[in-house]
């Protein structure tokens, strides 16, 4: 008889954090592709363009087309210069 092993541990590429494999108390950051934060904040992606463009949002750049953002930090730049409270669908 085989035993399979169904390991559930996300991979960076989710959406969701992976398994907390760091002591507790650290927080590590969750970055996300920018279809993913499109998506998260019910925005287009020519809007994230236009955000970064005029600086207003935190981004890091990883290649010349390719671009990693902190969903939290990003919320956090939002909610200082709109100085609303954005939708959360989590």
């Amino acid at each position: 008889m085989k035993v399979i092993n169904m390991n559930t541990a996300r991979t960076m590429n989710s959406s969701e954090p992976m398994e907390a494999a760091s002591p507790v108390g650290t927080v590590t950051p969750c970055l996300i592709k920018k279809k993913e934060l499109a998506k998260r904040l019910s925005i287009s992606t020519r809007t994230l363009d236009n955000w970064m463009a005029k600086r207003l949002i935190p981004y890091i750049q990883v290649s010349p087309r390719f671009y990693l953002y902190d969903y939290d930090e990003v919320l956090a730049a939002i909610r200082k210069h709109y100085q609303v409270e954005p939708v959360s669908r989590t």
